[in-house]
């Protein structure tokens, strides 16, 4: 389809949008719009396959799957297609610890050291004060993905060998005074969990969280990605071309990103989420207690104003809570994560005014293509003003090539 034929359809798409009153906008998308729409972009971000699951309410809205599971295959992604959501397992083990709290187990500002004694970091007095819900929230003092060469490249290595290493990484900054991504600690997350429960991670997320809730297509590790059946394989830019690459299937560090599951097990993953942890009439994994300590910004992020193609991106505050990070967007509390490994990158969204969830999953490493999905559908039910969100990002990206090069000429 020709670049021409694209912009028409997909300005035909908008169209759609914006000449449904606003009264009926506000109660679900156009979806033969949007399936329109997000063909259109896979062809302009190369996207072998992706994913889309939409909640709104109490209610699945929309699960559907596009493109193949792997290039050079007709094996079609539908909404039962597994990917690996690498980050977004972040919120699965923050749920564990939280109902954990809620069973009297342990609690938030528990010291590590009180439930795992031979745990140890770089300071001493960090080694004692660090608490359970230190390790979630990125302020440690370790530097940004530091510890990640324990577990990667793939290795042998086993959770607790990782943990037992964490005492030999330098912090970078002073405890408790910065935020920095890392992975690592929400591998001791995994112990604290097993030294309480008498369960591993995999162990209590299948068994309180997969099976309650029956995520059918959902796995609690990196190797079922080599399990094969409805599974998309990971792509990435190879030499100018994107090509299938190996999936990192290291299980030892599972908790950090380890799920593997389907657009429809996310959403009801996101409609749990949005209702404190009900899973069915009064059943719940969690309380709302629970839900607003996870959402609760602990570590504040500082942020710059957003490139001009992508203005609508700014916001006024910006944090870390755990396992998921806060902000907002047009207004209204935003809370989601991004997952990426190798082949594959995701992102989960809830705005919880709304009762409204979108999650995006892909097998490329393409994060434009789910930040385009998930604000174009995010604008649409907050009735927002219409935006070129897929417009916006190739022209970012055509502008950011051509800084490229010119500093490549001038080197």
């Amino acid at each position: 389809m020709s670049l021409i034929i694209r912009r028409l359809t997909f300005l035909v798409a908008m169209l759609v949008l914006l000449v449904v009153p606003a009264t009926a906008r506000a109660q679900e998308v156009d979806l033969e719009a949007l399936d329109a729409w997000i063909e259109n972009l896979m062809e302009d971000w190369s996207t072998p396959g992706l994913a889309v699951g939409i909640v709104h309410g109490d209610s699945l809205v929309f699960a559907r799957g596009y493109g193949v599971r792997t290039l050079g295959s007709e094996e079609p992604v539908d909404e039962h297609t597994r990917f690996a959501v690498a980050s977004n397992s972040k919120a699965f083990t923050a749920a564990v610890l939280g109902m954990l709290v809620e069973e009297e187990m342990l609690g938030w500002d528990d010291r590590v050291i009180d439930h795992l004694p031979d745990f140890q970091m770089w300071d001493p007095w960090v080694t004692r004060e660090i608490t359970v819900r230190d390790l979630l929230v990125h302020r440690s003092g370790l530097g940004l993905r530091q510890g990640d060469l324990l577990g990667w490249p793939p290795s042998d290595r086993t959770r607790g060998e990782i943990v037992r290493a964490i005492r030999w990484l330098k912090p970078a900054t002073s405890f408790r005074s910065a935020y920095a991504y890392d992975n690592v600690l929400y591998h001791v997350a995994a112990l604290v969990i097993e030294s309480v429960s008498g369960l591993t991670w995999e162990e209590f997320v299948s068994t309180r969280i997969i099976e309650p809730l029956e995520l059918s297509d959902t796995r609690v590790s990196r190797a079922s990605t080599r399990e094969g059946g409805n599974v998309a394989t990971p792509h990435a830019r190879v030499e100018g071309a994107v090509r299938p690459v190996k999936p990192f299937d290291a299980t030892n560090t599972n908790a950090s990103g380890g799920i593997n599951a389907s657009a429809t097990d996310m959403a009801t993953w996101m409609l749990v989420q949005l209702d404190s942890g009900r899973v069915s009439g009064a059943e719940r994994l969690y309380s709302a207690g629970t839900t607003s300590e996870l959402w609760g910004i602990v570590t504040p992020i500082s942020f710059d104003p957003p490139p001009p193609e992508l203005a609508p991106l700014g916001r006024s505050f910006n944090g870390y809570g755990l396992g998921f990070a806060v902000r907002d967007y047009r207004g209204r509390q935003m809370v989601t994560h991004t997952g990426s490994l190798p082949g594959y990158v995701s992102r989960l969204t809830l705005i919880p005014g709304l009762d409204l969830g979108v999650v995006v999953l892909t097998n490329a490493e393409q994060g434009a293509a789910f930040e385009s999905i998930t604000h174009h559908v995010l604008d649409h039910y907050l009735e927002a003003p219409g935006y070129d969100w897929l417009g916006a990002y190739v022209s970012l990206g055509a502008r950011r090539d051509s800084i490229r090069e010119r500093e490549l000429r001038s080197s």
